[in-house]
């Protein structure tokens, strides 16, 4: 899936855990082997699908063109927390 970071869609601003701008949404455009056509999908920060386009594009440029026109007219906030994928293996080292 090829990525398109789409900074200041509703998400600039707003501060992280940290005190640190939360990254924004992502359009990402993608094809299967089904399909060669191309469809964009918005993801959030935690990796969740917020939206997906039913259309399909010729190209992965107009794809992720029209996820960015579609995530600019959501106007959204992620309030996502991002998933972490480290656990600690400290309940298997005490005894």
């Amino acid at each position: 899936m090829a990525l398109e970071a789409v900074a200041g869609r509703g998400v600039e601003g707003t501060a992280g855990v940290d005190g640190r701008p939360k990254p924004p949404m992502q359009v990402g455009a993608f094809s299967t082997p089904l399909d060669p056509l191309w469809r964009w999908r918005i993801v959030n920060y935690a990796g969740e699908t917020i939206e997906e386009s039913r259309e399909t594009f010729p190209t992965i440029a107009s794809a992720v063109e029209d996820g960015s026109k579609r995530l600019r007219q959501m106007n959204v906030v992620d309030n996502s927390v991002p998933f972490q994928p480290h656990r600690s293996t400290r309940h298997l080292r005490v005894p």
